[in-house]
């Protein structure tokens, strides 16, 4: 069962894996994603991180559905937060579950890859320096290209 969530609060690691793979005994794999807002060694002080309600969910289940087409999932589990966040709080939980760790490797990068790429969130960050939106990488869409010929 594929779940997708987007919210303010923080998640346990534990719990969201746990319930990714309460109710299926075919799992053999498990790979998951982290992502944490990098604190002073980026000179970044807090992170608000902003989406448009509804779109948003819609995008990450298009993300999930596509995931789906191209490996064999058992379960996927996305979490982003929005909100304003501090250095070392938890941005996204990416967690998914297959017959084998192959797709889910696979499957938890191109999910990742694609959401920092494709889903509507908006980053904006506070320094020393003063706050400012952040712009898109060029290194994201590179690990977005890659998945295209795939």
């Amino acid at each position: 069962m594929d779940s997708v969530s987007v919210r303010e609060a923080d998640f346990d690691i534990g719990a969201e894996i746990a319930a990714l793979t309460a109710a299926d005994s075919t799992a053999g794999a498990v790979a998951s994603f982290v992502g944490l807002v990098r604190g002073s060694g980026e000179g970044v002080a807090a992170m608000t991180l902003e989406h448009y309600p509804g779109m948003t969910e819609k995008s990450l289940a298009a993300i999930v559905a596509e995931a789906r087409q191209r490996w064999t999932l058992n379960a996927v589990r996305v979490i982003h937060r929005v909100g304003r966040l501090l250095p070392g709080d938890r941005i996204v939980l990416v967690a998914v579950s297959s017959r084998h760790r192959g797709e889910a490797f696979a499957a938890c990068e191109f999910i990742m890859d694609y959401l920092k790429t494709r889903a509507p969130f908006w980053k904006r960050e506070e320094t020393d320096a003063g706050a400012h939106w952040v712009d898109a990488r060029e290194s994201d869409d590179e690990a977005l290209r890659r998945w295209q010929d795939v």
